[in-house]
């Protein structure tokens, strides 16, 4: 099976050895994203919904590139720092996922990377 390495410079480069997405077959990894600006490179300050949308739009970017969208995810993991947050990434997270709702996880972590809030990794098909 072929492995291709996706990269964009419409969201952040990756914060260490790791690629921002790899495509195996038909199926596009989307690593962890964190609430970076990727036209400033600097951490979203805010709200965790503003902490959530920019990892959420980070994370469409590098769909787009390789070729897929958001309704073509099929798994979602989220990894928050404090789950008394959750109903508000989830808030957020529901306008991105209206109608095609993936299979997803939600995890709370003692400690994410730039001690950030949200971390959000995707699976899609690439048709």
């Amino acid at each position: 099976m072929d492995l291709k390495t996706i990269y964009t410079d419409k969201a952040p480069a990756a914060v260490g050895p790791y690629s921002q997405a790899v495509k195996a077959g038909n199926l596009l990894f989307v690593s962890g994203q964190i609430p970076i600006n990727p036209a400033t490179g600097e951490l979203v300050k805010g709200s965790i919904e503003d902490e959530t949308r920019q990892c959420l739009e980070n994370a469409k970017a590098i769909l787009n590139e390789a070729g897929t969208s958001l309704s073509k995810v099929v798994k979602v993991t989220v990894f928050i720092k404090d789950m008394n947050q959750f109903g508000r990434i989830n808030e957020v997270y529901g306008e991105y996922f209206s109608d095609h709702k993936p299979a997803r996880a939600c995890v709370e972590v003692a400690r994410l990377p730039k001690d950030v809030n949200v971390e959000i990794e995707m699976i899609a098909i690439v048709e």
